[in-house]
């Protein structure tokens, strides 16, 4: 497999160099120079898979003449000792995606690509250092998945007083090889500093760069995994049983599960920031997974649903908001659905809708009251733009009409107490974040301009 840029189909790169540089030469974005497909006896059997199994079929094509088989699978069989599981709350599907270290969907990503990283650097003598900005779970989750690998640092830049004290404390709280930086400005300002020190060739001179956001391709990829395994479950008419951090009220009950029909794809709605999570789905649905459409979920950063809307991209500046980890107003996947999709073909296959802090409050009691289910700010974002569409008849898989939909559950309620709480009461805690909220924060403050982060690394 062969990777372009996003603004350059001429050059061709190795998985290797798309993953260990993280962006073009041009400032664009790696993508595959095709998505391949998966074989007919794969998707015939997703709904019976074991997770790994899938994981290691999905992204197989993507690094096949530069990762062995044997070392993808060690791979694989390392990162995912945890699972998704597809549960039913009240009338839909939720896809827990919080089963991980950090209790957030990037778990899967982080996970693989700092093995992979690992594997592709071996026998090397110059130490990597990798840049990342977060609007809050992407940090946490680096950090975890680079913790002590050798030869490997992290540096990790986050909107100062825009993230929670749980998610400050799993990115500033680790130490060693990871440092925190902490960004007078936001989200957009944190990605904007990442990518103009990642194409600095003054810096590039001095240390060997690479990123961890979404934009790199290598944390992309195995995204697509739960989104297959997910629709396979759903297609067979499967549920899972809930884990051990599935944050039901009663714990042991099980609500009731909505049909789903077997031989019937499913709608999955997915909350929405910087678009490299729904990338990922759409890889997913391109490989075969039986997936019907998607939900694109934001807060009032809704860049992407008005271009749907209208075709016309407009970046703003991000707002905040009580789903913090989608305040994005420039979201730099988009970059890469557009490379994949003309607007009419997203627009056949993606709904938008905007969700506002009122009616995400209003959701997570409403769910809990009516389902017994906690939800954390950014699902209660996609459960609410599930019954926005639904009330505009514009989703094509409901109860009405056979069609299973389901929610991804991206952070574990107990990572958004400050919000949560006041609402509905204290959430169950996965024994990995109590033992994060136990971590002292370190983190250096700095303005939001290049100069002052490139100070930064030069110095630390």
């Amino acid at each position: 497999m062969r990777y372009y840029s996003t603004r350059n189909k001429n050059g061709a790169f190795s998985f290797a160099e798309a993953a260990l540089t993280g962006l073009a030469p041009d400032g664009g974005l790696f993508v595959p120079e095709e998505i391949p497909r998966y074989s007919p006896a794969v998707v015939t059997s997703l709904g019976t898979m074991d997770y790994r199994d899938i994981a290691f079929e999905t992204i197989k094509p993507y690094v096949r003449g530069e990762i062995p088989d044997p070392t993808l699978e060690d791979i694989v069989q390392s990162a995912y000792p945890f699972t998704a599981p597809l549960v039913g709350v009240g009338d839909r599907l939720v896809l827990e995606l919080f089963h991980g270290p950090t209790a957030a969907f990037k778990d899967f990503g982080a996970r693989f690509m700092a093995r992979a990283f690992a594997w592709l650097r071996r026998g090397e003598d110059k130490p990597l250092h990798i840049l990342v900005a977060t609007s809050g779970d992407t940090g946490g989750a680096v950090a975890d998945g680079f913790y002590e690998v050798p030869g490997i640092s992290v540096t990790v830049l986050y909107p100062k007083g825009r993230i929670t004290p749980l998610q400050e404390r799993q990115i500033a709280g680790l130490g060693k090889n990871i440092t925190a930086l902490a960004v007078e400005g936001s989200f957009d300002d944190c990605q904007r500093l990442v990518k103009a020190a990642l194409a600095d060739e003054g810096l590039k001179k001095k240390m060997t760069l690479s990123s961890a956001n979404s934009i790199n391709i290598s944390r992309l990829i195995p995204q697509a995994v739960y989104y297959a395994a997910a629709a396979g479950r759903a297609f067979a008419g499967k549920t899972d049983p809930d884990g051990e951090a599935t944050p039901r009220r009663d714990v042991g009950s099980k609500a009731l599960s909505p049909f789903p029909v077997p031989s019937s794809r499913i709608t999955l709605c997915v909350p929405s920031g910087n678009f490299g999570n729904l990338t990922a789905g759409l890889y997913a649905m391109k490989m075969g997974a039986p997936i019907r459409q998607f939900i694109a979920a934001t807060n009032i950063n809704k860049t992407v649903p008005d271009y749907l809307t209208s075709g016309d991209y407009e970046a703003r500046i991000s707002q905040a908001t009580i789903s913090n980890a989608m305040d994005v107003g420039a979201p730099s996947n988009f970059e890469r659905m557009a490379a994949h999709f003309s607007w009419e073909q997203m627009r056949d296959i993606i709904l938008g809708v905007s969700v506002s802090d009122a009616e995400t409050r209003e959701t997570i009691t409403q769910v809990y009251n009516t389902a017994g289910y906690f939800l954390d700010p950014h699902s209660a974002v996609g459960w609410k733009g599930v019954d926005k569409l639904r009330a505009e008849n514009k989703i094509d898989g409901d109860p009405q009409t056979g069609g299973p939909v389901g929610i991804l559950s991206t952070a574990h309620p107990a990572k958004f107490s400050e919000t949560v709480e006041p609402l509905v009461g204290p959430a169950p805690v996965p024994a990995a974040l109590a033992s994060a909220m136990k971590r002292t924060a370190n983190s250096q403050t700095i303005p939001a301009d290049v100069p002052a982060l490139l100070e930064a690394l030069v110095t630390a």
